[in-house]
């Protein structure tokens, strides 16, 4: 079986589900963490870019799960997208992404975006949804015109993938997968049964 780059198939996969009309946000992915005392967490995250170097997802950095990263900086990804019949696992080491990619990914949000952010103590005890509306005002506010700028506490993880796993829905469930493992100069593929 000849090995393809898993970045390429991914990206093969992730057009395909594009065109397919994948119900939702294709770019839709469960994030698992566990901080230091082994304890898994998941939740779903939004895609925001991949290549080579790994998998891109934006949050505060007080957040739960960025609290757990910094304990215990591997994580897993899953993508599943029901239209094409296609799961991808992703899993390894994390870190955050430089402040100049941040600064760019910020640029690119919206406003409105931009000033939930500001409003937003993610993951800590909220009071009411009234307080969290209020926060949202006060940061209107305190940015009326002009532009938002990034807080020093939001910013984005990469996810360095040492594992590729590739799910294809088949009949009778004799399903195809293929793990591929990264090793020095390149990646090995190997099938696994269903």
């Amino acid at each position: 079986m000849k090995a393809k780059n898993p970045i390429t198939q991914f990206g093969e996969l992730f057009e395909r589900a594009k065109a397919a009309g994948e119900p939702g946000d294709v770019t839709r992915c469960a994030l698992a963490t566990a901080g230091s005392d082994g304890a898994p967490a998941v939740r779903m995250v939004l895609l925001k870019g991949f290549d080579e170097h790994g998998f891109v997802f934006y949050t505060n950095y007080g957040s739960r799960k960025a609290l757990e990263l910094e304990e215990n900086p591997r994580a897993a990804l899953c993508f599943h997208w029901l239209s094409i019949e296609e799961q991808v696992r992703v899993e390894g080491p994390v870190a955050r992404v430089s402040e100049a990619e941040s600064d760019a990914y910020w640029a690119g949000r919206s406003r409105l975006s931009r000033l939930g952010a500001w409003a937003s103590k993610q993951s800590q005890p909220l009071g009411s949804r009234g307080e969290l509306l209020r926060r949202f005002a006060e940061a209107e506010l305190r940015y009326p015109v002009r532009p938002v700028p990034r807080p020093a506490f939001w910013g984005g993880y990469r996810l360095e993938p040492e594992r590729i796993e590739f799910w294809s829905g088949k009949a009778h469930r004799l399903h195809d997968r293929r793990v591929y493992t990264r090793r020095e100069g390149g990646w090995s593929v190997a099938r696994l049964f269903p």
